[in-house]
């Protein structure tokens, strides 16, 4: 299912919604597909490093240059609207959501699991609790959809074999469990805890603040640039072992979160992936789109064929209900 391939209907016709942060893969893919379904889009982009305002700039243009490649800018331009926001600035983020009817909150997480610590935990919480609470005070809003990850469902729980531990358990894991804050903590699994931190304060805020919100954990993304040093990747071979180890791609991805915005039944959590890596040959194609320079090599004789338990039947059942038009069409 790829809206953006061609003419949707104009579900979106006459609403605003926002894609926070909008720089990167998801959020160019987001923009793209909310843009030809008739959305205004509010298109906000963070700052990194020192120069925040150069970096958000960049991450604006790159967004722009993505949608003329693809021919969406020049049809459906005058219906974006581009903003700089910051992770810990409340007024910029609510001018960007002010008179929206949804919200896409994401943030990016740095590629590199060096540039990972806990000051990107802190930055990703700060970050959900703005949105949250600036979506709150928006009358317009109908639903935030939150991108979470699925190491904040993995890591710790009951459902999955532990770094270290040597246990393995033969459970499912799905929508209803949870990582382990202590154990993140405890093998700085950083990603895992900002992600897991971040959706939980997203969680609190919309219940207390009466907020509809659907949150999607998704599994590793694979696009152009991803690397064996993205901090999702720590931890990658206890994954595997433990049946958990899944990637998406970028259009399935944004598909689902159309979905679950305009889906009138979408709730709670949905754990996102289109490829559970399982079996040592999956292992060796994710290996290799991490390394395409390495040399390459068959899988190696300790890899084994690894039961999956981690689940998406909740995610298939919403997809499966736009693809008939139930709610509306992806396609």
């Amino acid at each position: 299912m790829c809206p953006g391939s061609v003419e949707a209907p104009a579900a979106g016709a006459g609403k605003s919604v926002c894609v926070m942060d909008a720089a990167g893969p998801l959020g160019h893919a987001l923009v793209d597909r909310l843009l030809r379904r008739g959305y205004t889009v509010h298109a906000a982009t963070y700052g990194r490093g020192e120069a925040e305002e150069e970096s958000a700039a960049a991450a604006a243009g790159a967004l722009l240059k993505h949608l003329s490649r693809g021919g969406c800018g020049d049809a459906y331009g005058h219906r974006l609207k581009v903003f700089r926001a910051d992770p810990f600035d409340y007024h910029a983020i609510a001018d960007a959501v002010r008179g929206c009817a949804g919200v896409f909150c994401m943030f990016n997480t740095p590629d590199d699991q060096a540039q990972c610590d806990e000051v990107t935990v802190e930055t990703e919480v700060r970050a959900a609790h703005n949105v949250l609470e600036a979506c709150a005070q928006t009358d317009a809003m109908e639903r935030v959809v939150f991108t979470s990850s699925a190491t904040a469902v993995v890591w710790g729980s009951d459902a999955t074999a532990t770094a270290g531990g040597g246990r393995e358990e033969r459970l499912a894991v799905d929508e209803k469990c949870w990582s382990d804050l202590a154990f993140c903590r405890k093998f700085k699994l950083w990603h895992a805890l900002a992600k897991t931190l971040s959706e939980k304060t997203a969680w609190a805020l919309a219940m207390d603040r009466g907020v509809d919100m659907v949150a999607i954990n998704a599994g590793l993304l694979t696009a152009p640039g991803l690397t064996a040093a993205h901090p999702y990747l720590k931890g990658a071979p206890d994954m595997y072992g433990a049946g958990v180890l899944a990637t998406v791609d970028a259009d399935f991805l944004a598909d689902a979160h159309v979905a679950a915005f305009e889906s009138p039944t979408a709730y709670g959590r949905y754990l996102c992936f289109d490829n559970a890596v399982c079996r040592p040959e999956d292992a060796v194609k994710l290996a290799q789109m991490l390394s395409p320079a390495a040399p390459r090599s068959p899988p190696s004789d300790e890899l084994k064929v690894i039961p999956q338990r981690i689940q998406n039947k909740k995610l298939n059942k919403l997809m499966l209900e736009f693809s008939s038009g139930v709610y509306g069409e992806l396609d």
